[in-house]
C-alpha cells in the first residue's frame, strides 16, 4: 500500500488549495516508539482554521493535517512491550493524523476498546470532551434544569444534547435554519428553535416559569447576546467557537442589570491545565458511553487521503448532515 499524509506547506483563505497528498517511506520505530496505522480522522473546524491561520494555536511549517484520530499498532520499537501488536489505540493530540501511518511514543497512546467502530472513536478526542466540559465546568447543574446552545446541530452539539439527557438536564436547541431542527429533534433534543429576533419570547414560552442557568455559545455576535438575553439573573454564557466570523456582542442589559457572566471555553487548555487522571477518567467515561450506544455522531461521507482537497472543500462548505472523515486504509464512503 502507498504510503500517503497530507501535507501543506503554506497557509490561505481557501483551505483545500493549500494542502495535497504527499508520498512517503514507511518510518521505522525507535526505542519507546510504536508505528500505527490510521484508521480514521475527522476534519473539525478547528482544522479548517488552523489551514487558513485564523487558530489560536498554529503548527509551524510544513505539517500534516489533523489533530485527533484513531489508529491500530502494526510494529513496535525496540523494548517497547505495550500497546500490543493490533491494539487499537487513540492517536495524540495534534500528532498530524490526516496521514496512513504516524510514529508515536508509546507511553503517550489510550488503548480503546476495537468492539466500537472506528469512525466514532476517531471523534472522541475533542467534540465529545468539550460537550461534557461545557456541561460540568461552569455550573452546578440538577437533573431538570435548563441549559440552552446555538449551533445545536453542530457536532459539539448533538453530543451536548446526548449527554445533557443522559445527565437528566433539559435542552433547548438553537439552529439557524428550519431544515436542520428535525435532526436535533431526532437527537433528543427538549425544544428546538430556529434563531431570530424573537429568540427570547420563542424561550419563554417554551419553558414558561423555568430558569435558565447555563448557556452555550458556538457562534458569537449578535446570536451571543440574544442567548443571553434569555437567561436567569446571575446565569453563565459560555463561549467556545466563532461561526459567525464576529467576536461576542452581549448587550449592557444582561451585563449589568442582569448579571450575566461570558466565559470562553478553549479545550487545548483544559488540556494543560488537566492533570492525567483527570484526562484518563473523562475519556473513561465517554468511551464507556461510546461502547453502549448512546454517545453518536453522525457521518456524512468518508475520504481517503488521496482526496483531501475534496474532502477539505466538503468540511468547510457548512450546511452538512454530518462529520467529515478522512478513512486512510478504507477511502471514500
Amino acid at each position: 500500500m502507498k504510503l500517503l499524509k497530507a501535507q501543506y506547506d503554506i497557509r490561505g483563505p481557501v483551505p483545500q488549495d493549500v494542502i495535497r497528498p504527499v508520498p512517503f517511506e514507511k518510518p521505522v520505530p525507535g526505542p519507546g516508539q510504536v508505528l500505527i496505522e490510521v484508521l480514521a480522522a475527522p476534519i473539525n473546524p478547528s482544522d479548517i482554521m488552523t489551514l487558513t491561520g485564523d487558530y489560536g494555536m498554529l503548527p509551524p511549517l510544513p505539517a500534516v493535517g489533523g489533530n485527533e484520530g484513531v489508529g491500530r499498532v502494526i510494529e513496535l520499537g525496540p523494548e517497547v512491550r505495550h500497546p500490543a501488536i493490533g491494539q487499537v489505540v487513540l492517536l495524540p493530540v495534534g500528532s498530524g493524523t490526516w496521514t496512513t501511518h504516524l510514529l508515536a511514543e508509546a507511553r503517550s497512546l489510550l488503548p480503546l476498546p476495537d468492539t466500537i467502530d472506528p469512525r466514532q472513536l476517531a471523534m472522541i478526542t475533542i467534540n465529545p470532551p468539550t460537550a461534557s466540559l461545557l456541561l460540568t465546568e461552569f455550573v452546578d447543574l440538577h437533573a431538570g434544569d435548563w441549559v440552552i446552545q446555538n449551533a445545536a446541530n453542530s457536532s459539539v452539539g448533538g453530543y451536548l444534547i446526548q449527554l445533557a439527557k443522559i445527565r437528566g438536564f433539559r435542552t433547548i436547541n438553537v439552529v439557524r435554519r428550519e431544515a436542520a431542527a428535525e435532526a436535533v429533534r431526532k437527537l433528543g433534543g427538549d425544544v428546538v428553535l430556529v434563531d431570530g429576533p424573537d429568540l427570547r419570547k420563542q424561550v419563554r414560552a417554551a419553558v414558561t416559569k423555568g430558569e435558565i442557568r447555563l448557556g452555550i455559545d458556538a457562534v458569537g455576535g449578535e446570536a451571543c447576546d440574544r442567548l443571553a438575553s434569555c437567561l436567569a439573573t446571575g446565569a453563565t454564557l459560555v463561549n467556545y467557537g466563532r461561526m459567525s466570523g464576529e467576536s461576542c456582542q452581549v448587550s449592557s442589559q444582561s451585563l449589568i442589570f442582569n448579571d450575566v457572566r461570558l466565559i470562553g471555553f478553549w479545550l487545548a487548555r483544559w488540556f494543560q491545565r488537566a492533570s492525567q487522571p483527570e484526562q484518563m477518567a473523562l475519556f473513561s467515561d465517554l468511551t464507556r458511553l461510546m461502547a453502549a450506544g448512546a454517545l453518536h455522531a453522525p457521518v456524512q461521507a468518508t475520504y481517503g487521503i488521496e482526496q483531501i482537497q475534496e474532502a477539505v472543500a466538503a468540511a468547510a462548505a457548512g450546511e452538512r448532515d454530518g462529520k467529515i472523515l478522512l478513512v486512510p486504509q478504507g477511502g471514500a464512503g
